[in-house]
């Protein structure tokens, strides 16, 4: 049974742009704006958090102000409102890069209720900026799950991307979203070609990106000599995708091919490599880590961080749902670039120390994409919510989560707060907040799920990109990962200077 990051009793991880509507429509704005804050931002907050669709929205959406337009693009996307489809479907032929990315990635997140077209989204795969094209392979992605008409037909532009396309984000994001077509007639067809993309590629990024598709959605499809390359590839990520697709082959010679990866540098191909070679045995994966097995060496343990943390408030009383106005705001949405789809944006960030047993980890959040994620986060960091509570899930290869009062999985604090779904991958080392599932043959995530449990992936797992919100990720103190077990706790959890 697939592992997933969940929380709570079912084992829970828990064209002009003037075209959009109307040219001259204003916007309704907060009466009053925090110094710095970007105008207009709390309001559109506010409607996508309680998933209002409104003549606000599609009006900012309409502004000449292209920080506020493609922040109200996001928006409309998260409402998930089907008469959002028409405004973002113009918006994606607006002439602010930054607008037709947004707009495409927030047309895409209406996929899983709304059908959309296939050819908006083709278009946003030939379109000239990268950033509107990492939206696009995400976008074409969520349709293909969805099973949305037409869909289908997406796998080809996608695998013109991932061997033509000359942005490497774009090669990236284009394998991770054929991973969709796994269940596809032509599933042997596009792994054939992932894979040969794969022995082309030379960026050492979009090749752990093709490697993890292959293991994904298409462990058949490598040949020997391509597994034989990707066990010895110099980059450890690659060589992580590689000893699990052995593993899910189920080869008689596959543990003659893991063997060298056993005492492999990197200690977390090493654990990968022991869990694969566990399962080629007859043994089940490794579910909860509670004592590192022996001949495991873990990492060396990182300088500490020793930086001064700031005060935490007095009288917040006991944790609450987080609202609107207490969303930091003050870094403007503006992807115009590749880079910046898939992380913040520039200028300072607020950051937490996670002291824990087995030393600190030090977390930037990223405001910008998820406001009251952040704000809840940081809500209970100043209350001490946090301290001392167990890492209650240590998988390998995967995630170590945490934020439960009750250290087994079972609670939160009495609230939860809405997704804010980002095309922030769930790369190694982000910060995430875990969901509730749903029970049955096929459990799936519930949206607007998360409390106050979190997880840090221990390496990529880009198939919960579609529903779990990226917050943050890792700044220092990623070794700790491979020392935690589930006896760890977190000790002090604390808020350190922007940066």
């Amino acid at each position: 049974m697939e592992v997933v990051p969940r929380r709570a009793i079912r084992t829970r991880f828990r064209l002009a742009l003037a075209s959009v509507v109307i040219a001259t429509a204003t916007v309704a704005l907060p009466a009053a704006s925090a110094p710095g804050e970007q105008p207009g931002y709390r309001r559109l907050v506010e409607l996508e958090s309680t998933r209002t669709f409104s003549d606000d929205l599609t009006a900012a959406l309409a502004s000449p102000d292209a920080n506020l337009a493609g922040r109200a693009a996001l928006a409309l996307g998260r409402t998930e409102d089907a008469r959002a489809a028409g405004p973002l479907r113009n918006a994606t032929g607006a002439r602010e890069v930054a607008i037709r990315a947004l707009a495409l990635y927030g047309y895409g997140l209406l996929a899983a209720k709304t059908p959309i077209s296939s050819e908006v989204i083709r278009r946003g795969l030939e379109d000239q900026a990268p950033a509107v094209r990492v939206a696009a392979a995400d976008a074409a992605w969520r349709a293909e799950s969805a099973k949305t008409p037409g869909a289908a037909e997406l796998a080809e532009p996608l695998l013109a991307a991932l061997t033509g396309d000359r942005d490497p984000i774009v090669r990236s994001r284009a394998a991770t979203a054929l991973s969709g077509w796994r269940d596809a007639e032509d599933a042997a067809s596009v792994g054939a070609r992932v894979a040969r993309a794969f022995s082309g590629e030379r960026d050492r990024t979009v090749r752990w990106h093709e490697a993890w598709a292959l293991r994904r959605a298409f462990p058949a499809a490598p040949s020997e000599a391509v597994i034989r390359a990707g066990l010895s590839d110099r980059e450890e990520l690659v060589r992580i995708q590689f000893a699990d697709t052995v593993a899910r082959r189920k080869e008689p010679h596959g543990v003659a091919l893991l063997e060298p990866l056993l005492a492999d540098p990197s200690w977390r191909v090493r654990e990968q490599a022991r869990e694969s070679v566990a399962v080629l045995g007859g043994g089940q994966r490794t579910a909860h880590l509670t004592t590192i097995p022996a001949g495991v060496v873990t990492p060396t343990p990182e300088p500490p961080n020793l930086e001064p943390a700031l005060p935490r408030p007095s009288g917040l009383g006991s944790p609450r749902k987080p609202t609107a106005a207490e969303a930091r705001l003050d870094r403007a949405l503006r992807p115009v670039t590749s880079a910046l789809m898939d992380g913040p944006m520039p200028g300072p960030h607020p950051r937490v120390r996670i002291g824990t047993t087995k030393g600190a980890i030090v977390v930037r959040l990223y405001p910008e994409w998820a406001p009251l994620t952040v704000a809840n986060f940081l809500n209970l960091v100043d209350r001490g919510y946090y301290d001392g509570l167990r890492w209650f899930r240590v998988v390998p290869d995967f995630v170590v989560q945490t934020g439960d009062p009750h250290d087994n999985g079972e609670g939160d604090a009495g609230y939860t707060i809405p997704a804010e779904e980002n095309p922030l991958e769930q790369r190694s080392g982000v910060i995430s907040m875990g969901l509730n599932y749903t029970e049955g043959a096929n459990p799936g995530p519930i949206r607007d799920s998360a409390g106050t449990q979190f997880y840090l992936t221990i390496s990529p797992q880009l198939h919960l990109d579609r529903d779990f919100t990226v917050f943050g990720e890792i700044e220092a103190g990623f070794s700790v990962l491979g020392r935690l077990i589930e006896s760890d706790r977190m000790t002090r959890v604390e808020r350190l200077a922007d940066n």
